[in-house]
């Protein structure tokens, strides 16, 4: 349990039906009754547990009605921090929640740091710290897609898959210790052999966890995706079509986009970072030059290009540019403006981009926007990955782990065709269940934790 008490605003904060001022720890039962009166008078701690209690917040000093709420009291452990906790549902708005909150800060609980409530939750070990990762990838999910999977691994899915592969692990680790402990007994070939079988069988289990590690990246962080092309072609038609607004300027004015409009949009449950850029051509205009300049660095940062051409008109020497821009990354290809006379087809564009998908489309009529949203699916998504069932490793630090435990492995299984003493090989064997341990919070030092917890709000 933590030492003190702790309060925060729990709601987003601005104008809502209604806000929360969240308050954790052994002084939170007592803070509560000394600020708030009971339409029938009676002490929150002699009314039912978890029972909504209507009344006022009143300011002590002068006996004046702060405001009209809801209050209710749940006792530890049962509760999210595992600690007593109170939550005054109060008007939303900015004015009532911080006087509510002043009120309980005054009445003796501190200021929650950043993410603190979840923090307490791990170091009380109601969840683990992969399950404490996934409350925020939970709040900030932009997809019905990466919402089930911040879900899955809440539940405890990718936790439970690390804990399957550590118990392997000790098991490998106990033959050790035994053929060390007794060598009289002649057991070492034993554990040569079981660390051998084990330990491929751990390799397998951590390579099928980082394969799920691109499609967690992106469901977590959203695909960057560039809209790149000539002037005019209709990339930002392309973009506000995606968003299904006028985000972007259109006019038949060549070079309208001088800067870059970054939008997140959910296509078919992929989380979209799109980003609308600067016409690629020669020019002389300044302004234009620096945009067509951040369009060709942001290919480079990008994970996907859409890359637009005029199909009623011939390739020029720029489309041939844009094509050896794009030839070695990932690419989908428009041919628009298919409803007028056609100039250039799907073949012409092969002959220059043979292994890219190629899709004709008006974007004008809204024609072929649908093939680009499947295409999007099926390139991404492969179809062997069922979201709710499996275990998507989405965190850039379970993947990092990760692959140093699968280096630990390996090492420990290349000592032991190289017939290197048992103890050396136990190690990488060590090793490798230590950073394994780090996902879930078992062996995680105490400045990584605070870290994980800095990016959290402040209300959970």
């Amino acid at each position: 349990m933590g030492e003190d008490t702790i309060a925060a605003i729990a709601t987003a904060p601005g104008e809502a039906g209604i806000g929360i001022v969240r308050i954790s720890g052994d002084k939170s039962i007592d803070i509560a009754e000394s600020i708030f009166k009971g339409k029938t008078e009676e002490k929150l701690s002699k009314v039912d547990e978890r029972k909504l209690v209507y009344g006022h917040i009143i300011d002590p000093k002068d006996q004046s009605k702060i405001d009209e709420v809801l209050t209710v009291y749940m006792k530890g452990p049962f509760t999210y921090t595992k600690e007593d906790i109170v939550e005054i549902n109060c008007h939303g708005g900015i004015i009532p929640v911080r006087r509510i909150l002043e009120l309980v800060l005054e009445k003796g609980a501190r200021m929650a740091e950043a993410g603190e409530f979840t923090k307490r939750a791990f170091l009380n070990g109601r969840i683990d710290l992969a399950q404490a990762e996934a409350v925020m990838d939970l709040i900030s999910a932009k997809t019905d897609t990466s919402f089930d999977v911040s879900l899955n691994q809440l539940e405890g899915s990718l936790s439970k898959e690390v804990k399957n592969i550590r118990d392997v692990i000790l098991e490998i680790i106990a033959h050790i210790e035994a053929s060390i402990d007794f060598p009289e007994d002649d057991i070492e070939n034993v554990a040569y052999d079981k660390i051998e079988q084990k330990g491929k069988k751990v390799l397998t289990k951590i390579d099928e966890l980082l394969k799920t590690s691109s499609t967690g990246k992106i469901l977590r962080e959203g695909l960057k995706t560039v809209i790149l092309g000539k002037p005019n072609v209709g990339k930002s038609s392309l973009l506000n079509s995606i968003l299904r607004e006028n985000r972007a300027i259109v006019t038949d004015v060549p070079g309208t986009t001088r800067d870059i409009i970054e939008e997140y949009v959910n296509v078919n449950g992929i989380p979209l970072k799109i980003i609308d850029t600067a016409g690629i051509r020669e020019t002389d205009d300044v302004v234009e030059k620096i945009g067509v300049n951040k369009a060709k660095n942001l290919l480079n940062e990008s994970d996907l290009a859409i890359v637009i051409f005029d199909g009623s008109r011939d390739l020029t020497d720029e489309d041939k540019e844009i094509m050896k821009l794009i030839k070695d990354r990932k690419a989908i290809i428009l041919i628009n403006k298919t409803d007028l006379e056609e100039k250039i087809n799907k073949r012409e564009i092969e002959k220059y981009l043979p292994n890219k998908e190629i899709i004709a489309t008006s974007i004008l009529k809204g024609s072929g926007l649908d093939i680009l949203e499947d295409t999007l699916k099926e390139m991404f998504f492969s179809g062997d990955i069922k979201i709710k069932d499996d275990v998507i490793v989405s965190n850039v630090r379970h993947k990092e782990l990760l692959n140093k435990a699968k280096q630990n492995i390996k090492e420990a299984l290349e000592s032991l065709n190289m017939g290197m003493p048992i103890d050396c090989i136990e190690v990488d064997i060590k090793d490798c269940w230590s950073n394994l341990g780090e996902i879930n919070g078992d062996t995680v030092s105490e400045d990584i934790i605070d870290k994980i917890f800095e990016d959290f709000c402040i209300g959970k």
